[in-house]
């Protein structure tokens, strides 16, 4: 931080600015003139907890992505096959149990089970080959979806939020003050903000993982040098087995995520494939860090978009990811 301040303190005059602004909107009591200009407090509020949130959801499908694609090199384009697959395996496991937990444990089984197929019989075979990778994981994405079509169908499904998670919390945000000079409080979903602090912990648990362990160290060389890592004696494709089933995986509880505070429906894989590569593009590839500011960035742009200029909300997301490209096309977090 100490160095980026030094090499570029115009941005970092901005982007200390920026943050002392949205600090001010968030905690601050807004004058009547603010209010007539861009509405109601509890609106904005609510759009960035509703952007903060569904970055938590980005982020965990990205993560995923991030994974297979940043740090293994393997493009695969049927990510987003994974995340609809295991949402619609945690609705039927909710649906047939009631349990909500459940259904995280086993969609992430066996999303990752379908990922360790995917590695072991597809990209093992393409190993380098980044446009056969391509065309034959499109190929296979467009099979998911008419499997899960048929599967399914073409109904919207929701997972039950279980009870204990169900309602508002108020939160210490004043939205309003009353004629009588009471504070009026925010109240938030509580299943959102419990996703996303379980979100938090699971990219907290990775980049220890991934810059802290002997696993990440050798997942980290296997990657720059597989051969010599080979030649050391680890068996470098079980452990790009094991990392191809955990980002798997993930794709999978990210779907359960998806389906209990969104919706579950035929559409959805192509939706979130395109989100996890503005992510990783914007974050930066094989940066677990790099992902969190970029799921962060796009949830906010996608939520205050659809409130604010609701026409083109969509392209404030690719605009952010245009803007990026051109003036750091590595990413803003890139993994060195």
């Amino acid at each position: 931080m100490t160095r980026f301040v030094e090499r570029h303190p115009a941005w970092a005059l901005i982007v200390i600015i920026a943050i002392a602004l949205a600090l001010w909107l968030i905690f601050a009591v807004w004058p009547p003139g603010l209010e007539d200009a861009i509405g109601r407090k509890r609106v904005f509020l609510n759009a960035v907890f509703n952007g903060i949130t569904l970055g938590g959801l980005y982020f965990l499908v990205a993560s995923g992505f991030t994974l297979i694609f940043g740090l293994m090199r393997n493009v695969n384009l049927a990510h987003g096959s994974l995340y609809l697959f295991g949402g619609y395996v945690g609705y039927a496991i909710s649906a047939s149990t009631g349990s909500w937990i459940l259904s995280f444990i086993i969609a992430f089984i066996l999303t990752a089970l379908v990922g360790v197929l995917l590695q072991v019989i597809v990209f093992r075979r393409m190993e380098g080959q980044d446009l056969r990778q391509t065309m034959v994981t499109i190929g296979l994405s467009i099979v998911f979806a008419d499997l899960m079509l048929w599967a399914c169908g073409g109904d919207f499904y929701q997972i039950q939020t279980p009870n204990w998670l169900i309602g508002p919390i108020e939160l210490p945000l004043i939205t309003a003050i009353k004629s009588s000079g009471e504070p009026v409080y925010l109240r938030y979903p509580l299943v959102r903000l419990v996703i996303f602090a379980a979100s938090v912990v699971i990219g907290v648990a990775m980049w220890l993982a991934l810059n802290r362990t002997r696993m990440g160290m050798i997942i980290r060389a296997g990657v720059d040098d597989r051969d010599i890592l080979a030649a050391t004696g680890v068996r470098i494709q079980v452990v790009f087995v094991l990392v191809f089933a955990l980002g798997a995986g993930l794709a999978g509880i990210a779907g359960v995520v998806g389906g209990t505070f969104q919706s579950l429906s035929p559409g959805e894989d192509i939706r979130f494939l395109l989100a996890s590569l503005v992510v990783v593009i914007v974050g930066g590839m094989g940066s677990i860090p790099g992902a969190a500011l970029g799921a962060l960035i796009i949830g906010l742009a996608e939520q205050l978009g659809s409130v604010y200029i609701p026409t083109y909300a969509i392209v404030v997301t690719f605009l952010i990811m245009v803007v990026v490209l051109a003036l750091r096309p590595q990413g803003l977090l890139a993994r060195r």
